[in-house]
This record gives structure tokens, C-alpha cells and sequence, in this order.
């Protein structure tokens, strides 16, 4: 009984720290949570090695240490996989196929005929976490999509072309709403639409998409990464992200048949975000 016990508990400990590290995959936190990691099991492993116990001793009040930092440093990376967990967005699908939601392609193509026009755009596709509280700085539309729409909606000087619009559903949720400005440094020469794209990214799991309008440049912002896209296999790309960000409804399903889903995506997951694009 013992043992049976113990395997689970270790099946348990395994499962909580898998979904961790997954969530936090791609992140800034997550980066430093592998070396951290990586780096703690070396000196372990060199302080029984060598019984050097007045090191371990230190080491295990850095970790303390160490840890209440973690907090302060990462917090928007911890907020939003704290915010992913209790959004159970791997159970719960959005649903995109209903009173006249928009596809992935839809979407891909209007986004590139903004792109082809040099025409500026913010999306953001609403994903586990909820962006109403980002929608209620703008204003509620509640629309079906379509090319013109979203070409009139963003074409300056009219009054809702600047700032975000979002998507939930398949359907324009709201515009000219404000997102949280990003503060990495690596942005320094990016645009305040590109800024703010990955500064939504590094507070929710939303997928945020950019057009540039200097250059008609289509970006991708997931993680707090930023993925910029040019020439023929930018439609490409930019349509694995949109597939991803609205899946197809599966409403009817049973709880077990959600869980049993999220638990062969869980373990079947590939790591690595998009690959296609230059990150910046």
C-alpha cells in the first residue's frame, strides 16, 4: 500500500511540475527557472559529493532567497500562469463556429490585405485568460467580421483606428481599446503598437497580432516574445498562430472527455514556439 502511495504522489509531483515548467515555457521566468534549477542540481550533487556541509547550509537559505526575489523579478510571467491555471483554459475552449464567427482564413486574410495596404492594426485573440477588463477601455462592438469592416475600422483619421481591437468568440468584441505598454528593453526601437502587443502577451495568454504601418510587416506577440514576419510565408505563419488561438468548438463534450483530451495534449505537447519568423 506503501508503495502504491508513494507512486502516486510522485505521479502527482511530477504532472504539477511538468504543467509548470510548460506554462512557463518561452518566458523570461521560465528561462530563469531552468538555470535555476540546472545550477541547484549541480552544487547539490557537488555538496554530497564532497559532504561539504556548511555549503548546503548556505545554499539552501540562498534558495530562500532566491525564491521570495523570483517573485518580485517575474511577476507578470507568474501572474499570468497563475492566471492560465485558474482560467482552465486547456478544459475549456472557446467557441468560434456560431452566429457568424469568423474562420482562421478569414482572418488571415484580412490581416494581410491590412498588411498590403500598409494600413496599421492591433489584434488581440482572447484565449483562456479573459481581456474584458482590457475591453472595457474601449468600445463594445459585438461584430461580425468582415474585410471591410476591419479596413474601415482601422483606416486613420476615423475614430476607433487607433489603439487594439479584440477578438473573442470570432467576432470583434471591442476597439480602440488600451493595452499595457511593454517595458523590455529589446523593444526600444519597436513602435508603441508593437509595444503594446507584447506587453498584453506578458500579462495573458492572448495571441496579439500587429501590422506595421511603415512597413506592412505582420508581427506575432505570444509570451512576451515577438515574432516578426515578411514576404510569401508570412500568410503562412500567421495562420498556424490563428488556428491555434481559435480552435473549433468542441461544445457537447463531457468533462471527461475535456480531461482526457487536455491530458494526451499535455503529453504530447511539442516544445518551441513558431519557428518561422525572426523573434525580437
Amino acid at each position: 500500500m506503501g508503495t502504491v502511495s508513494a507512486i502516486i504522489q510522485i505521479a502527482i509531483l511530477y504532472f504539477a511540475i511538468y504543467a509548470i515548467l510548460k506554462g512557463a515555457r518561452g518566458s523570461r521566468f521560465g528561462q530563469a527557472l531552468m538555470g535555476v534549477g540546472l545550477l541547484t542540481s549541480l552544487l547539490a550533487a557537488f555538496v554530497l559529493l564532497f559532504h561539504f556541509y556548511v555549503l548546503s547550509l548556505i545554499i539552501k537559505y540562498l534558495l530562500v532567497y532566491l525564491a521570495i526575489s523570483s517573485v518580485v523579478i517575474f511577476q507578470p510571467e507568474i501572474r499570468r500562469i497563475l492566471a492560465t491555471v485558474g482560467a482552465f483554459g486547456y478544459l475549456e475552449k472557446p467557441k468560434h463556429r456560431a452566429n457568424g464567427a469568423a474562420t482562421p482564413q478569414l482572418m488571415a486574410d484580412t490581416i494581410m490585405e491590412l498588411a498590403s495596404r500598409r494600413i496599421g492594426a492591433l489584434f488581440a485573440f482572447e484565449r483562456g485568460i479573459s481581456l474584458r477588463g482590457y475591453e472595457d477601455t474601449g468600445v463594445a462592438t459585438d461584430a461580425i467580421i468582415s474585410r471591410e469592416l476591419v479596413c474601415t475600422l482601422f483606416t486613420p483619421p476615423l475614430p476607433l483606428h487607433d489603439g487594439g481591437s479584440i477578438v473573442r468568440n470570432g467576432r470583434l468584441a471591442s476597439a480602440h481599446c488600451i493595452f499595457p505598454v511593454s517595458n523590455n528593453p529589446e523593444l526600444a526601437d519597436s513602435g508603441m503598437r508593437h509595444r503594446a502587443a507584447v506587453g498584453l502577451s506578458e500579462e495573458t495568454d492572448a495571441l496579439v497580432v500587429v501590422v506595421s504601418e511603415e512597413t506592412g510587416t505582420v508581427s506575432v506577440a505570444h509570451n512576451g516574445k515577438l515574432y516578426r514576419y515578411y514576404g510569401k510565408t508570412a500568410k503562412a505563419s500567421l495562420m498556424r498562430w490563428i488556428v491555434k488561438a481559435m480552435p473549433e468548438s468542441d461544445d457537447g463534450l463531457s468533462f471527461a472527455t475535456k480531461a482526457i483530451d487536455f491530458v494526451q495534449r499535455v503529453f504530447s505537447a511539442k516544445g518551441g514556439e513558431e519557428k518561422g519568423g525572426e523573434e525580437k
